[in-house]
């Protein structure tokens, strides 16, 4: 695992965009296309923005969600409106192919959760492998929507799951074994509430979800505030 610290949190989602642009680059060179998972929050939307501005073939980029929360289309609690208006509207027409979480009623989970580990299997294979997985860190340790002590965590036989009621939503999430076959995951972190959390990720605390995915292929972006006590730059961590 490698975490590079930055100076404040617009600094960090700068860096997290050119990261994510570089496997980018690097994967079409591969293969030819580039699947990329976002995770929802308010932390990453300066990361949105700023992807936005970067020039890559984003037409050979295919765009998923590690998750998403049950509320109605148009709700500002969506995570995929924020990725809507502050990534793909800027891009326009010259934006990635999209693969949305559906929107869904809390009834509905179960059923979103199976089409939507089908849309995951017709893009990326079966088993599936994403290139890149973007994720948060929750204060809690949660990631994607993988909480402590629901039923969703706990999932290895579904590449998508239905949690229970988390901060006051059910939501659809990739599960872990989805997740640890992605070729990257990149963490964005930043906030000093956030700072406990990370710390346990970096010490590989297995009660932690975070904790639980692979860290060989693990990239760590965070600002100051999340790692008091380590100086910017670059440093790997076994």
């Amino acid at each position: 695992m490698h975490i590079e610290v930055l100076p404040d949190a617009a600094a960090a989602g700068e860096r997290a965009a050119r990261r994510i642009a570089e496997c980018a680059e690097g994967g079409l060179r591969e293969r030819g296309r580039f699947l990329l998972a976002l995770s929802g929050g308010h932390t990453p939307q300066p990361m949105y923005e700023a992807l936005a501005r970067l020039p890559l073939a984003w037409r050979r980029v295919a765009l998923f969600q590690a998750d998403e929360r049950a509320v109605p289309p148009a709700s500002e609690a969506r995570n995929w409106s924020h990725v809507a208006r502050l990534l793909l509207a800027p891009l326009g027409a010259s934006g990635p192919q999209t693969h949305p979480m559906p929107a869904m009623a809390a009834h509905e989970l179960d059923a979103a959760a199976a089409e939507y580990a089908q849309t995951l299997v017709a893009a990326a294979g079966a088993p599936p492998q994403l290139d890149l997985v973007h994720l948060g860190l929750g204060s809690d340790g949660h990631t994607a929507s993988l909480f402590a002590g629901d039923a969703a965590l706990e999932v290895d036989d579904a590449w998508v799951a239905a949690t229970g009621v988390q901060q006051g939503h059910r939501r659809l999430t990739l599960t872990l074994p989805a997740l640890a076959r992605a070729r990257r995951s990149l963490w964005l972190v930043c906030g000093a509430d956030k700072a406990a959390a990370l710390a346990r990720l970096l010490a590989g605390e297995r009660g932690l979800p975070a904790a639980r995915l692979p860290r060989r292929t693990a990239w760590v972006v965070a600002d100051a505030a999340a790692c008091p006590g380590r100086a910017p730059g670059v440093e790997e961590i076994e």
